[in-house]
């Protein structure tokens, strides 16, 4: 009796054992470990700063070239990939839902409509489809359609406002971004459109929670605040505080441009260095 009552728990503990290892659609996935690291992840809060301990400031604009290779994972995927995300996309997705704002002017004065933003996303043309007739004869159609992802790979150049100062309570020389602006390429007009602008502090919480793609490294991928927070991009100074406020291409073009670019780099360089000089 005692072996009839083993052998029944034994087959019990072997079928339940069975069912569990049985895997439902849902549970799947893509990877060998779950990733807890990125989604867990906090931004680090800016240090208060009072008035009376910044002894100098400077304000700059640069531009991020997303042509250039170390920028390539901010700009790539251009299309909706399982696991992966654009810094364009994490923009969208959040102003989308509206945890995010939009800003038509750099000085986040007049807020963007969300319709207004879906339109901008959406790219609307028309396109020519050929069938035949019951004769065989081929018969061509217009069809008017509107492509909301057309606008991932028109992404161009991002702009980053931000001001140099110099905390004396700290004696360091710190720099924070204010704010981020879009910047389309028109092969029409062969310029730059600007399409909006966000205050960069309320995206540091969002940034912090999707990874960067490493090409080193799967296991070891940043987060879009790390790659902002260590500087691990490649820019270009265009503009800086002027009395004509107006930007370097307005008086300086080609060579003469990333001169002057490298000029204003290598002020803000000196300006700590003599600090420090005995």
């Amino acid at each position: 009796m005692k072996q009839f009552i083993l052998s029944v728990f034994v087959f019990l503990a072997l079928g339940l054992s069975a069912q569990q290892g049985v895997f439902q659609p849902g549970d799947y996935r893509d990877g060998i470990y779950d990733k807890e690291n990125a989604v867990n992840r906090r931004f680090i809060p800016y240090t208060h700063l009072r008035e009376a301990d910044v002894t100098w400031e400077k304000r700059v604009w640069r531009e991020i070239d997303m042509r250039e290779k170390i920028n390539q994972p901010l700009y790539y995927p251009i299309e909706i990939v399982n696991g992966r995300v654009s810094l364009f996309q994490v923009l969208a997705k959040y102003i989308l839902n509206g945890q995010l704002y939009a800003f038509s002017d750099q000085e986040f004065l007049v807020p963007i409509e969300i319709t207004a933003i879906k339109d901008k996303l959406k790219k609307c043309d028309s396109s020519s489809q050929s069938s035949y007739d019951e004769a065989g004869n081929e018969v061509i159609t217009k069809v008017f359609g509107c492509d909301s992802t057309a606008i991932y790979g028109q992404i161009r150049t991002y702009q980053l406002k931000e001001d140099w100062f110099f905390d004396r309570q700290k004696s360091v020389l710190e720099v924070r971004i204010i704010g981020m602006g879009v910047f389309t390429y028109d092969e029409d007009k062969e310029a730059l459109k600007e399409q909006f602008w966000v205050y960069f502090p309320s995206c540091r919480p969002f940034f912090a929670k999707h990874e960067v793609f490493n090409p080193k490294n799967d296991s070891e991928r940043r987060t879009f605040e790390d790659v902002f927070w260590k500087r691990q991009f490649s820019s270009k100074i265009v503009k800086e505080t002027n009395v004509f406020d107006r930007n370097i291409q307005e008086y300086s073009k080609g060579i003469d441009a990333l001169l002057e670019s490298d000029r204003i780099k290598n002020d803000i360089f000196r300006w700590e260095h003599d600090l420090w000089h005995f």
